[in-house]
């Protein structure tokens, strides 16, 4: 799915009253500018939450109150009840901060939003077009007298975050004031309670490292770090879960739970909700001893005081990766010389990095999954045309067919399934409101995943059942192009995947076509589907063999139609003439793109070559687990649509006489001259 988010869970679809998407009687955006205001269905209204807010406030004589959209471990997913700026402002996607002060109310989101907010938020509410903390700040200075405080919640705040505002606020004479007790949660009268589920344990069948030889491996990594620190602070919740391979179910399509870890040379202190501890996973922590290698259990809300304890200690050294820990612990270690930073913490870095057997069955996992998005295509080529089915019946049907394969644990995030003007919405997906027929006149675009104990999948596939535009097949064909480009290239190893992002888009720019998302991102096994510090961004880390990442170029036509294709590569060893240390992609995902979309005139013979050894790979693989599963309709199907293209003046041919036949024309040819 693109790269830079996701929409919040259902419930926060629930919360909003409805999904955010294009419906068709063309009033789907509010106008704040007639009296009285028109307002869609789908706006919220948030006249009383605002005031019970800025009535929270007045007592503490904060001029201003920022919201930002995540939770204590910065995470990009986040729980219903870690919704703050959600509920507030009625917009439920997943990137954005909102600013309230006694008089306005102000949401900054990026570009792939404005739409959405646009048909979330009431009249209480403007809309700035950014994301910057800078801009937010100036609109703060603008707003706020001088010498005024601005509260937030120092949970919600990472350590740059809180630098970059108390940077650009300096000039103005404002400054940030912690409120260690959030606000919103003082007037979220019904915010969801935390969940009662117990945590779970990986099967030891996808399982190579034991969390002790986790644990020891990253105490090596302190051992050789020449800071020489004392202690390693975990924040980020899928770090605690890979450490101790552990899972949960505290995030809607993410495996993970709250919880801190402090790791220390000679003890470990996990902090978690202790209800959630059962006698087993007691046992399998070592929680009844005082070794190196068991575990101390402390409650959740306890890291604070027993970080702040154990910083007290003389000649101690914290180590924090600064992009996952919030201010709220960081201004706990003090003074400065017993803090270690980098921007990922050595868990995040060595999890990025997959086993043998994670990069094994992350590969099965995809098989499996192909089977469920071919079983959809299949269907839908069938059904649309008879004019039965709509996008949620597809977003169903394909969940369905992922639910009945082997080690399912549900979908890794809300099914993106969109057709025509839908499509140009980038993260829409569909509700009872907003569902729209699929026809065999438009294109659909469909980005769905699964959760499976021994992988996470992620893949999109855009396609049309009727007659496409040339200017339709044009742009698929170009998105194609640029991910063929990134798959194939062979790069040497560490390199940054922001160096050759624009591989992805350099067909699109020739002809001035672009994309408003990121290219790629890190997948997990059984984690989540978005998995950091892996991807083509400014702030990944460099490219090793073993890593996995998505490739998911694309273009949107506003109010026309939306192209994406993404699969998901695992970085592999490259063997070149010359050089070692070189690296490649093996793309794993394993389902055939729409031929009628592909026009193989724009094709180089390198790029054609690539198709046709990929759906070789396809047929190679996915036959055997088609015959295994006893689906032959489904098989017919794969090998009908990985037929080889032949280059072509102007559409994707498929040699159906063969390559044999091409073999032995050209042999009469030669043997004529």
């Amino acid at each position: 799915m693109p790269s830079d988010g996701l929409l919040l869970a259902l419930f926060l679809t629930s919360l909003a009253g409805n999904s955010i998407a294009a419906v068709a009687d063309g009033r789907a955006e509010r106008n704040c500018t007639v009296s009285p205001p028109y307002l869609p269905s789908t706006a919220v209204d948030t006249t009383l939450r605002l005031k019970a807010l800025r009535e929270a406030m007045h007592p503490l004589e904060i001029s201003a109150y920022i919201i930002p959209g995540t939770d204590a471990h910065l995470s990009e997913y986040i729980a219903p009840r870690d919704a703050r700026m959600a509920f507030m402002t009625g917009f439920t996607g997943s990137a954005g901060t909102a600013v309230v002060t006694q008089t306005k109310a102000v949401l900054w989101t990026d570009s792939r939003y404005w739409v959405q907010a646009e048909r979330q938020m009431d009249c209480n509410w403007e809309l700035e077009k950014d994301v910057s903390i800078s801009s937010v700040a100036d609109w703060l200075i603008s707003e706020v007298p001088m010498g005024g405080e601005i509260g937030f919640d120092p949970f919600l705040f990472s350590l740059k975050m809180h630098e970059d505002y108390s940077v650009n606020l300096a000039p103005g004479n404002r400054t940030l004031r912690s409120i260690p007790n959030n606000l919103v949660d003082k007037v979220w009268t019904d915010r969801p309670a935390i969940l009662p589920d117990s945590l779970t344990r990986l099967p030891d069948q996808v399982i190579q490292r034991t969390w002790q030889m986790k644990v020891e491996h990253i105490r090596n990594q302190m051992g050789e770090n020449p800071y020489q620190p004392t202690a390693l602070l975990l924040s980020a919740l899928d770090e605690t879960a890979w450490l101790f391979n552990l899972r949960g179910n505290d995030i809607p399509y993410n495996p993970f739970f709250y919880s801190y870890t402090l790791l220390t040379m000679d003890q470990i202190w996990l902090f978690v909700h202790m209800h959630r501890v059962t006698e087993d996973i007691k046992v399998y922590l070592n929680a009844s001893c005082n070794g190196s290698l068991c575990v101390q259990l402390k409650n959740y809300e306890d890291v604070r005081t027993s970080l702040g304890n154990y910083v007290a200690k003389p000649g101690v050294k914290v180590w924090v990766g600064t992009e996952y820990t919030n201010y709220a612990l960081y201004e706990k270690i003090t003074p400065q010389d017993k803090l270690l930073t980098s921007s990922y913490s050595p868990v995040l870095t060595t999890k990025a990095v997959k086993d043998e057997t994670e990069q094994r069955i992350l590969r099965d996992a995809h098989v499996r999954d192909a089977v469920a998005v071919i079983q959809l295509l299949m269907w839908l080529e069938k059904a649309v045309p008879e004019g039965k089915e709509t996008e949620l019946s597809a977003a169903r049907y394909v969940n369905e067919c992922r639910s009945k394969q082997d080690y399912s644990k549900g979908p890794s995030f809300e099914t993106i399934s969109a057709s025509g003007p839908n499509a140009a919405l980038a993260h829409y997906s569909p509700t009872e409101e907003t569902n729209r027929k699929l026809t065999v006149e438009e294109m659909y675009l469909v980005d769905s995943g699964g959760q499976y104990l021994d992988g996470t999948t992620d893949i999109t596939r855009t396609v049309h059942w009727g007659t496409p535009t040339p200017m339709q097949r044009e742009a698929f064909t170009r998105v194609l192009m640029g991910n063929i480009e990134i798959s194939r290239t062979i790069f040497p190893s560490g390199t940054r995947g922001v160096n050759m992002e624009m591989l992805g888009r350099r067909a699109l720019w020739e002809v001035g076509l672009n994309y408003g998302h990121g290219t790629g991102h890190g997948v997990g096994n059984y984690f989540g589907v978005h998995e950091w510090p892996v991807g083509f961004q400014s702030n990944n880390i460099p490219f090793r063999a073993g890593m996995f990442t998505s490739i998911e170029p694309g273009y949107y036509k506003e109010g026309d139609f939306g192209i994406r294709i993404e699969d998901v590569v695992v970085i592999v060893p490259a063997h070149t003439k010359y050089g070692n240390n070189y690296v490649t992609f093996d793309t794993v995902s394993l389902v055939p793109y729409d031929r009628k979309l592909i026009d193989t005139s724009l094709l180089s013979n390198e790029q054609l070559q690539w198709l046709n050894n990929y759906y070789s790979t396809i047929r190679k693989l996915m036959g055997p687990e088609l015959d295994r599963q006893g689906l032959q309709a489904e098989k017919e199907w794969m090998l009908k649509n990985t037929e080889p293209f032949l280059k072509a003046a102007s559409s994707a041919s498929i040699c159906s006489l063969s390559l044999t036949v091409a073999a032995v024309a050209a042999a009469l040819l030669h043997n004529t001259v």
